[in-house]
């Protein structure tokens, strides 16, 4: 309203705030037009962004990037200096509320949270998981506690977390659980949001409530574990853009999973248009980064993201001294004769169905890759998985027998283990197997635990005296525990994605934790699983060098580089 005043004067001279500024014909368009973008496509904010940072488009715009800044506001101002040059900020006091004590970086961390916040900014906290996101964005919601309510997406199972963290840092934060089956609906859940500081629902809810949930004007809109929009596609991904929210922020230990495609979706979400739209971002940086390690636009995606992107890792001591070191291993093993010939035996009918397929397309192709993947890794983790027969386990599987001899060890140090498999049947066995074999309860939490089970056996494992094996599916108890008891993490079958590895260890290697953690990662010897470890070592570099990997890039090898990768070396087996 202001700047539509001065340019109503139509004189190349204005005085603003005691400063005479010179209003040039063509800038004064050109700013008009950044203006009035805000109700048509992306914030004009993002737009003078991607010019000050290098992005297409400036000669165009018809605004230098020199822009004289007294002709914009001092929030605009400030901003745009913080994306040239990061946020600088005097930490800031704890709320008076919070009824905790924050560590340096993680005051450090609130401070920019907030400063951000202040801006208009969408901020992205990608700390290390361990290193209290929890706690820095509960100091946040103190600091910016107003009279409109803020909402919290997280997955399904974080949502206990979230309510118990803040019950015992922020009591008087009043909270709304927008979940299950009684949840309200229509007015009365607006009105019941309005009458809450802070209401907490879960990504699956997303899209199903939207409507409901835009009804409400939201103070600020937080999404924890902000991977679940990696995909822009996603109904959940889509609903979370259109929410109306006062400032928004995205909470994630893994800002790049698999792709950088997932980088620009939680950006996009944060500052829309930012990075542009999708293709232009997959052309200028995502196909020169990913296919050819393009050292210039890792660099330029570096220096553009950086502004709005806090990454601290717990392993870094200048960040923080006082957890243990964090041990990682791999344990070779070795495969029985009845894994070798049903190995030798599904490698041979995989690779008959793939000549059948030459020509039919790539996405039958990859259907049947990735079902030989599947059933490959269900062979070297346990013939009985692979078959499903139920049959006895004992004597079977090379890397059963290693798993108990090691756990063996842990337990007579007195020690507790989490031991981490994708399979949800493969857990019911390790679970079955291993309290047979050691005499002793063993815990098994898998995906369709209920949440008030799940609780009860963290505090379980948790307490002095409790079970000392904890049995869990990756996907399912990969995020969202503290589970500090144990020093020892066993990954029974890999993943083959380090971002959601080095998720579920954190488990373990996190604050609370005084011991040393131990990581044992189990590899079958001589069998795909060893060749695709190696390939994730050198697929690291992309999530490092920017800011992880899935199984589909599997999918896309060519049958002889498949063949190789899936050939069994007959000298590592039992």
């Amino acid at each position: 309203a202001e700047f539509e005043r001065l340019v109503a004067l139509k004189e190349p001279l204005v005085n603003v705030k005691g400063q005479w500024v010179e209003f040039r014909p063509g800038e004064v368009e050109a700013a008009l037009r950044f203006w009035t973008q805000r109700a048509h496509g992306p914030a004009p904010l993002a737009t003078v962004a991607r010019l000050l940072l290098g992005g297409d488009g400036a000669a165009d715009a018809g605004l230098p990037l020199d822009t004289d800044a007294t002709a914009l506001s001092p929030a605009v101002t400030e901003a745009l200096a913080v994306l040239r040059d990061g946020l600088h900020v005097p930490d800031l006091p704890p709320p008076p509320a919070l009824q905790a004590t924050l560590r340096p970086y993680q005051v450090r961390g609130f401070s920019w949270l907030a400063g951000l916040v202040r801006l208009g900014l969408g901020a992205c906290l990608a700390d290390d998981m361990g290193l209290g996101k929890t706690i820095q964005t509960i100091a946040l919601l103190l600091h910016r506690r107003a009279g409109a309510p803020a909402l919290l997406v997280c997955p399904t199972s974080v949502v206990g977390n979230w309510r118990r963290e803040i019950a015992r840092f922020a009591p008087n934060l009043r909270v709304l659980v927008h979940q299950g089956p009684q949840r309200a609906a229509g007015p009365a859940f607006a009105a019941a949001a309005r009458a809450h500081d802070l209401v907490i629902t879960s990504f699956s809810l997303l899209a199903r409530d939207e409507a409901g949930l835009q009804a409400v004007a939201w103070a600020g809109l937080i999404l924890d574990e902000a991977q679940n929009i990696k995909n822009p596609d996603a109904a959940q991904t889509r609903s979370a853009r259109r929410l109306r929210a006062g400032y928004r922020v995205a909470l994630t230990g893994t800002p790049v999973e698999n792709r950088l495609q997932e980088l620009w979706s939680i950006m996009d979400f944060l500052n829309p248009g930012f990075l542009g739209d999708r293709e232009s971002f997959r052309a200028q940086y995502a196909l020169p980064i990913e296919r050819e390690g393009d050292p210039a636009a890792m660099d330029a995606l570096r220096r553009r993201v950086n502004p709005l992107i806090l990454r601290r890792l717990k392993t870094d001591r200048a960040i923080i001294q006082d957890l243990p070191d964090k041990l990682e291993m791999k344990v070779y093993c070795t495969l029985t004769r009845e894994q070798v010939t049903l190995y030798e035996a599904v490698v041979r009918d995989g690779m008959a169905q793939l000549a059948q397929l030459a020509g039919r397309g790539a996405f039958a192709r990859r259907g049947v890759v990735l079902s030989l993947l599947t059933r490959l890794k269900q062979i070297v983790d346990h013939p009985a998985l692979f078959l499903g027969d139920g049959s006895p386990l004992p004597d079977r599987s090379g890397k059963l027998a290693r798993l108990a001899e090691m756990l063996d060890e842990a337990l007579a140090e007195g020690d507790k283990a989490l031991i981490f498999t994708q399979f949800a049947e493969m857990g019911a066995m390790l679970q079955q197997y291993l309290a047979a074999t050691f005499a002793r309860p063993v815990l098994y939490l898998h995906g369709g635990t209920p949440r008030p089970q799940r609780d009860a056996m963290v505090a379980e494992f948790q307490a002095p005296g409790g079970p000392a094996l904890f049995v869990l599916s990756i996907k399912a108890g990969g995020v969202g525990l503290n589970l500090t008891a144990a020093n020892h993490v066993f990954h029974y079958d890999r993943w083959w994605n380090p971002a959601v590895e080095n998720q579920a260890t954190d488990r373990a290697f996190r604050i609370g934790q005084r011991k040393n953690v131990q990581v044992h990662k189990l590899i079958a010897a001589g069998t795909l699983e060893e060749r695709i470890d190696q390939l994730i070592e050198s697929k690291r570099a992309l999530a490092e060098g920017v800011i992880g990997a899935g199984e589909d890039w599997l999918a896309a090898l060519d049958d002889r580089a498949l063949a190789g990768l899936l050939a069994l070396d007959v000298g590592d087996t039992e």
